[in-house]
């Protein structure tokens, strides 16, 4: 569960209610018209922009931003420099039982192939497609609410131009001129909400997901092609400790003193 999407979110969401109340009745932000053109409009043309694959796994993409499970980099490199000592102790192939038993697909299928005596440069070539491959589909995921950042903004501009063409409809009535001013600008309101509460902060964590994942099999691409070339596992550490946060390389420095 990603805490700060959750904090954040209801944050946004209680700051920007409490400040429509303070400044009046909260029932004139309320326009069902309104809603229906900016939301369905908005997710009705994502759809026109996105294919359907895509749109029929909304919901997981959605699902990514609040529940994700944030990598320990320190716990895979202490994993890695593990299965370099075995290999120097024992041979590569002392590790097919421990590929066996992981439980990260990628790990798992990178020893494997060194196991199974895969060329070097092979090896590296099938990993670094699969990341690349991964970057892209996250990337085409994210598009989804790239979309409706971009749209839901202009379908609150439609939906004022409506407002307006039909005050306008009713000059007769200047009673009416100032309800009908608010509830045609409700819509723009509710294209800026959707666009910059939920969707762009939304596409930016996934954003920031992606190259979390991304970093971490980068990480373990050196990693096994380091054991497979058969280098002393504190070289190992070494080079891996180059993907971490100085605070995080001390913490690693700590955990190894400790044990």
């Amino acid at each position: 569960m990603d805490l700060a999407s959750i904090i954040g979110l209801s944050m946004s969401v209680i700051v920007v209610i409490v400040g429509m109340a303070l400044g009046g009745d909260l029932m004139q932000f309320f326009d069902v018209p309104s809603l229906f053109i900016v939301l369905g409009g908005t997710f009705g043309a994502a759809m026109v922009a996105n294919p359907l694959e895509r749109t029929k796994i909304v919901g997981k993409i959605f699902k990514a931003v609040f529940v994700s499970e944030h990598i320990d980099m320190i716990s895979l490199i202490q994993t890695i420099v593990s299965f370099a000592e075995k290999a120097r102790r024992e041979g590569l192939l002392a590790l097919e039982d421990d590929a066996s038993q992981l439980e990260d697909e990628f790990l798992s299928k990178s020893i494997q192939l060194v196991v199974d005596g895969t060329d070097q440069e092979l090896v590296k070539s099938i990993l670094d497609t699969e990341i690349g491959l991964l970057e892209e589909r996250h990337s085409a995921n994210k598009g989804f609410l790239d979309s409706i950042a971009e749209l839901g903004p202009a379908f609150g501009m439609l939906g004022t131009l409506i407002g307006l063409i039909q005050m306008l409809g009713n000059l007769a009535d200047p009673s009416s001129l100032g309800p009908g001013m608010a509830v045609a600008l409700v819509t723009t309101f509710y294209g800026s909400i959707l666009a910059n509460m939920f969707a762009i902060p939304m596409g930016k964590k996934l954003t920031q997901n992606s190259s979390e994942e991304i970093l971490a099999r980068e990480l373990m691409v050196e990693g096994i092609l380091s054991i497979q070339a058969g280098e002393n596992p504190r070289i190992v550490e070494e080079k891996l400790k180059v993907f971490l946060s100085p605070a995080k390389r001390k913490l690693l420095d700590a955990n190894k003193e400790t044990e």
